[in-house]
């Protein structure tokens, strides 16, 4: 089985194109993982106590929970069209977005973890961090990151600019 992480964005489209090109043998659950309110607001600067007024948590988390639920299917229909047999699934973060992946991973048994990466390099890497880093640092199984499409052609006409001349 196959865990595919999957966010909607153009990058993870490609982690799922890519897994279905190398993986097409194999079932596939694609994980979409969301934020509960507590969390968000625990990285603000405002922090616990501070902010004026507070929103229902429990109603922000079940929309994000949601939101999750039809991200997630919307990765299953884009797996099955490209031949794959998925489910979704989502999760809800408790540590970190790598954390809560790699739990699914073992919880499921998965023989591989594939997903997209944006390519941020430098400043943007560092202020944002890297869920595949983290990911490849403590993974106990095989991860597959995916450049992203934009990433990935300007990366071959580098290779292709540098073999000319």
């Amino acid at each position: 089985m196959i865990l595919l992480a999957y966010d909607g964005s153009a990058d993870a489209r490609a982690a799922i194109e890519n897994a279905a090109e190398l993986f097409a043998d194999q079932p596939v659950t694609v994980l979409t993982v969301w934020e509960p309110f507590v969390e968000v607001v625990a990285r603000t600067t405002v922090g616990f106590g501070m902010v004026p007024a507070i929103p229902d948590s429990d109603e922000l988390d079940a929309a994000s929970s949601e939101r999750a639920k039809q991200t997630a299917a919307e990765g299953v229909e884009l797996a099955q069209k490209l031949g794959l047999d998925a489910k979704p699934l989502t999760r809800a973060q408790e540590t970190t977005t790598a954390g809560a992946i790699l739990a699914e991973a073992d919880r499921l048994h998965a023989s591989a973890i594939v997903m997209g990466s944006r390519g941020l390099t430098g400043l943007k890497s560092v202020l944002l961090g890297s869920v595949s880093h983290e990911l490849i640092q403590h993974a106990d199984r095989t991860v597959a990151v995916v450049p992203s499409p934009g990433v990935a052609e300007s990366r071959a006409r580098d290779i292709r600019e540098a073999a000319q001349g």
